[in-house]
């Protein structure tokens, strides 16, 4: 396994590789950049076809913690862990109390929280063995719910700035993952009277959507060729690729998935295709906005910042435009610009 010269290392501060016989666990902590911040980013704990593939995962994300942190306007760093286990796995406590142990061993430098296949039941056991964890119950909590708030707002956007509509009534929206963000997003386009259509790997999570926001479900390999004005892609990274673009019918590209592209050429394509892209780690900030305010918790005020992910959006579609880029360009060269005037 290779680490400095990864394709997707990136000048990481540090990688950390936690290994606790007694309880199982196998993680990887990543913290990539430390200039506004501590390192903030979730942990997200998954069955990984190989440590390589977790590697580069936890890399890929923490790195994009560190410009989600920066044009959220927080004073955090960027980092991220990863649990390599099935997420479905009931004896939690001892992996838990091992994983806040190795956080606690970073002396505050990585704070982390909840993502994929991780509770904030899962978070207060880690936080019983260290003080550095965020999304705490009886905090900020659940983050999830603002996640999909600032995803629907900054689908807002985008459909603002290409078609100048303030609504998406009437309009069809294909949601890829109905799971905790998915399902709140769902609830949010539901509500401004888009159409939607959605696909998961759990029936439940599709049954519910169906019967709460009559939703039309599709097999998972079906969702990529849906006629539809909007692609959200709301589950695990990468289904941007050389595969599955030339089946998009949507003209929009924005769901609340990180690492969404495969590979940074893959915005590129989208833009030669008239397809707006919204920047992932801008569009689904909202769930680490909202962790922001742990410290003396305020829903409103959070709620308010989670706002501005609107506005931040176009701005950037605007920029693309009037320079010829990408939407993902100008979004990190923004991330960088304060990211570096930080040091």
């Amino acid at each position: 396994m290779a680490l400095f010269n990864h394709v997707s290392f990136d000048e990481h501060e540090q990688v950390v590789f936690c290994n606790d016989k007694e309880s199982g666990l196998k993680a990887i902590i990543a913290i990539h950049n430390t200039n506004l911040g501590p390192a903030v980013g979730g942990c997200r704990m998954w069955n990984y076809d190989s440590d390589d593939e977790a590697l580069n995962d936890v890399l890929r994300l923490s790195r994009g913690m560190t410009y989600k942190n920066a044009l959220a306007g927080l004073t955090m760093g960027g980092g991220k862990s990863v649990i390599l286990a099935d997420p479905k796995t009931t004896d939690r406590e001892a992996l838990f109390r091992a994983f806040g142990r190795c956080i606690h061993s970073l002396g505050g430098k990585y704070f982390s929280a909840e993502d994929v296949g991780v509770s904030t039941a899962d978070i207060m056991i880690a936080h019983e063995e260290t003080p550095y964890m965020a999304g705490l119950e009886g905090k900020s909590g659940d983050p999830s719910p603002f996640t999909a708030l600032g995803t629907f707002l900054g689908i807002k956007a985008a459909v603002k700035h290409q078609r100048g509509l303030d609504s998406l009534k009437g309009l069809k929206i294909s949601v890829q993952g109905v799971g905790h963000v998915g399902y709140y997003l769902c609830k949010h386009l539901h509500e401004e009277g888009a159409e939607l259509i959605v696909t998961d790997i759990h029936q439940a999570s599709l049954d519910r959507v169906a019967t709460e926001f009559g939703a039309t479900v599709v097999a998972p390999q079906d969702i990529y060729s849906q006629d539809v004005d909007v692609y959200a892609p709301c589950a695990l990274g990468a289904t941007i690729n050389d595969t599955t673009i030339p089946l998009l019918k949507a003209t929009i590209v924005a769901g609340c998935a990180n690492n969404q592209l495969a590979e940074v050429r893959h915005g590129e394509t989208l833009k030669s295709m008239d397809i707006l892209y919204a920047p992932d780690y801008v569009i689904n900030a909202g769930g680490i906005i909202n962790v922001s305010f742990e410290s003396d918790y305020d829903a409103a005020k959070s709620t308010a910042k989670v706002e501005e992910i609107h506005a931040t959006l176009l701005k950037i579609f605007s920029k693309a435009d009037a320079e010829d880029r990408t939407t993902g360009s100008v979004a990190d060269e923004m991330a960088r610009n304060i990211i570096n005037n930080a040091k």
